[in-house]
């Protein structure tokens, strides 16, 4: 039976700390590039760095809030999983908005905003990608197909489950990119006529779930994937259909989020190992980067972001930091969230160069400014 990764918040936390090592990789479709790995850097108490902090507190508690990204009027939007809205922050006022989503179902993930401004996020549970009109308050809904799997409990008989889109990412056409955990697809909705169309990354009658996870877009407009179930990178010519697959040696974990950088280095995260990897296309090269802490406690890298200057950000939700990746010195420089418990996930970076972050430890917004 596929798998349904992320449904919800705590689901998602606890299913991807308790499979460590436990992720197989599975035969590949489409060719395979053998890249070589670089060395790894270490952490030392030098690269605590210290930032101005604020945070802003959510009216309720167990938000289950998700990933962030911010519009172009400074505004933050992200999902709450556990209440059921999509929800938006505005720095400028210091308020929230908490919207329920037509036919929402808990399951707001992924979200981009579009050149207009409008709102697109992907619905797990509803399974639609839908697209939300801040100035006119309306919802337009793409609804997706279902998948038929055996049901575990009851030999013979099938579950219909939704595609699960999970993540998205907007494309120079203003197309929507996405992928779905529970088809072993990458899809692609065109806005303009409302078409979709998939991508199968299985071959025929391979049954093998590979739960495609996060995706980006490069600068030449190549579509870039994690598999959440698979230690590698993946690539997808939108012009031809063709798909590549990049592995991460020397490694059996899932690779989370996924961002392009502007010269086309694509970086992942490693939610249970604390890596984070970069692979240069050109020269199918992956170098692996290790975020451990005073406590060994290496789990819990999510989030990623890329700021206008071409800095790495990371969140490690483990230890409650939102670090940047000093390439040139070949460390880490950590920003340590104040208070306990914070669990940061998604960041991102606004045009102020601060950092936002979800808080879903603390049901917060974060900012930093390093």
């Amino acid at each position: 039976m596929k798998r349904l990764y992320g449904l919800l918040l705590l689901t998602l936390l606890a299913l991807l700390a308790a499979c460590g090592d436990a992720f197989t990789p599975t035969s590949p479709v489409g060719p395979i590039d053998s890249p070589t790995v670089s060395s790894q850097p270490t952490t030392t108490p030098s690269m605590q760095a210290t930032g101005k902090f604020q945070e802003y507190a959510l009216p309720q508690d167990n938000s289950g809030m998700m990933r962030p990204a911010i519009d172009h009027e400074g505004r933050i939007w992200f999902g709450e999983m556990n209440r059921n809205f999509l929800a938006m922050f505005d720095p400028r006022t210091g308020t929230f908005m908490q919207i329920k989503p037509l036919h929402g179902a808990f399951g707001i993930m992924g979200i981009a905003v579009g050149a207009d401004d409008s709102i697109w996020y992907a619905e797990q549970y509803a399974n639609y990608i839908g697209r939300y009109f801040p100035a006119t308050r309306q919802f337009h809904l793409y609804q997706l197909s279902t998948v038929t799997a055996p049901d575990p409990s009851n030999a013979g008989k099938t579950l219909t489950l939704p595609a699960a889109p999970n993540d998205l990412a907007i494309d120079s056409s203003g197309n929507i990119w996405f992928t779905e955990l529970n088809t072993n697809a990458i899809g692609k909705l065109d806005p303009r006529n409302s078409s979709i169309q998939q991508y199968s990354l299985s071959s025929a009658g391979d049954k093998q779930a590979l739960d495609p996870y996060g995706i980006t877009i490069d600068p030449r407009g190549n579509i870039w994937f994690t598999e959440a179930s698979v230690s590698r990178l993946g690539r997808l010519d939108p012009a031809s259909g063709a798909i590549r697959y990049y592995p991460v040696t020397g490694i059996n974990t899932a690779l989370m989020e996924v961002a392009s950088d502007a010269h086309g280095t694509i970086w992942a995260t490693a939610f249970t190992s604390g890596l984070l990897v970069s692979l240069n296309p050109a020269t199918g090269v992956v170098t692996r980067y290790y975020a451990p802490s005073a406590n060994n406690n290496t789990g819990g890298l999510y989030g990623i972001t890329i700021s206008p200057t071409g800095e790495v950000w990371v969140a490690i939700s483990a230890i409650g930091v939102i670090a940047r990746l000093d390439v040139s010195a070949n460390r880490f420089v950590y920003y340590t969230i104040p208070g306990d418990g914070s669990l940061p996930l998604g960041v991102v970076v606004d045009t102020h160069h601060a950092l936002w972050f979800t808080e879903a430890g603390s049901n917060k917004i974060g900012t930093l400014q390093p």
